[in-house]
């Protein structure tokens, strides 16, 4: 994992827990699909190494954003489910999400003349 920020600022604390690459796009594929396997992970995050995923999985399950629940005994596999400390991080994404349909992969200077 990333080195944390270590600050009291609020903004700083919350890049701690869901800053890292790929760690946004997980939380998105709970919040629009639900319960999710690893396999179900690994098709849609496509270019995610297995060891990335598994070490944000167990970070978000560490943080208390996610759960995992067993559904097979042998071999061990489990899904994940958001929490609702998870859930509440749905206004956020939806932030930017909109942010990325505003102004996703368009430079400022294509936007100068709305803040005109």
């Amino acid at each position: 994992m990333a080195k944390p920020y270590g600050m009291s600022c609020p903004l700083a604390q919350t890049l701690d827990v869901v800053g890292e690459r790929w760690t946004l796009l997980i939380l998105r594929d709970l919040f629009l699909q639900g319960p999710r396997r690893f396999r179900d992970f690994e098709e849609s995050l496509d270019g995610i190494a297995p060891n990335v995923l598994s070490k944000r999985l167990q970070h978000l399950e560490a943080q208390g954003l996610i759960e995992s629940r067993l559904y097979s005994r042998h071999p061990p596999r489990a899904d994940y489910a958001l929490t609702p400390k998870g859930e509440a991080l749905g206004p956020v994404l939806e932030a930017l999400r909109d942010w990325g349909r505003r102004y996703g992969g368009v430079s400022s200077a294509d936007h100068s003349s709305e803040e005109r």
